[in-house]
């Protein structure tokens, strides 16, 4: 527990007090976030906090941690990622130079490391994975949680928030469940985005960037990973998508929205579930603070039903899912309309 404490404020105390200097930094280099018609902030911003979460991330995990089989994978692979993050943000880099790079960081922490998901535990009445479709369906995995993080991080506050809410979970369960190694990684990973989310809420002074975003995704897909294949917990894996549920549920949203419009996926636009929340008037805290609350509920309704088993579970949830999303838009609708009227 006190390692834990230690790796924690350690982690958040470096991120508190460096990013102070590299948002001098970034504001005499002109390293700056420029507002357009997609953002929600009206002036030039720093994007090179993800750096002073790294470093509070870092240290802590090669101060406190262990350097087991998995973690020094795990780190591995977030330097590359961070990298080229730093670089994206400085002068950009073209979608298939991040997309490379995010497949060598996962190929790092397979098949060094053996990291992956090797059974659906029930899920849909399936159980253990041919390895071919383990190691196919694991990088999909890492890939997907990755830019998911990256996706939601549109407005003040909110991928950082989910980001502390995700770590501490995970964290606290390695935590239980004698994964102290993985517990290190989580709770540092936490602290540095508490360290970030000082000068990040409300009006901020520093935006995480591709380089927190795209850091922060890659561990918390390991983690999610790890905390499936532990198997000491009851229906892991549905509670591994609750746990994960608003990233997930928004870049699915997203895509979907985007592919029935005729547009490609990819494609950037103001269907994120922020921007429906902005629609209905909510501030950016309120946002923040209303899906953290629905990210904890869900998780919390997921450990409280377990016992149902994997696929009821995951059904529940996808139904949920369609039900807010119809609802959401609905709302969103009605409101537009009353504007225009």
């Amino acid at each position: 527990m006190i390692e834990s404490l230690l790796i924690f404020f350690w982690a958040m105390l470096i991120a508190m007090f460096s990013i102070p200097t590299i948002i001098n930094v970034a504001h005499s280099k002109r390293i700056l976030d420029e507002p357009d018609h997609r953002k929600h902030h009206g002036i030039n911003t720093p994007r090179l906090g993800g750096l002073g979460v790294f470093a509070g991330f870092m240290t802590g995990v090669a101060i406190f941690g262990q350097m087991t089989l998995g973690v020094q994978q795990l780190l591995a692979g977030c330097l590359i990622i961070f990298f080229v993050g730093v670089k994206d943000d400085i002068n950009g880099v073209s979608v298939f130079k991040k997309f490379f790079v995010q497949v060598l960081a996962a190929g790092i922490v397979l098949f060094y490391a053996d990291i992956r998901i090797t059974s659906f535990q029930g899920l849909f009445g399936v159980y253990d994975l041919e390895i071919g479709i383990s190691y196919a369906f694991t990088f999909l995995v890492i890939l997907c949680v990755t830019n998911a993080l990256n996706l939601i991080d549109g407005i003040n506050g909110l991928a950082g928030s989910i980001v502390v809410l995700i770590s501490l979970t995970f964290g606290g369960y390695f935590f239980m469940y004698g994964e102290e190694n993985y517990a290190f990684v989580a709770f540092a990973l936490a602290g540095g985005m508490v360290g970030f989310l000082r000068y990040n809420i409300g009006n901020a002074k520093v935006f995480m960037g591709d380089t927190g975003a795209l850091v922060s995704g890659f561990i918390i897909s390991i983690l999610a990973i790890r905390f499936i294949e532990i198997r000491m917990i009851e229906s892991a894996p549905s509670l591994a998508i609750g746990i994960l549920f608003i990233p997930i549920f928004d870049t699915l949203r997203v895509f979907i929205i985007r592919v029935y419009n005729g547009h490609s996926p990819f494609m950037p636009d103001r269907n994120h579930i922020h921007h429906y929340m902005g629609y209905l008037g909510l501030s950016h805290t309120q946002t923040v603070v209303f899906l953290v609350v629905l990210n904890l509920v869900v998780i919390l309704l997921l450990r409280h039903f377990s016992a149902l088993g994997n696929t009821v579970l995951l059904v529940c949830l996808g139904v949920f899912a369609v039900i807010f999303s119809i609802g959401l838009e609905l709302i969103v609708k009605m409101r537009k309309r009353a504007e225009n009227a």
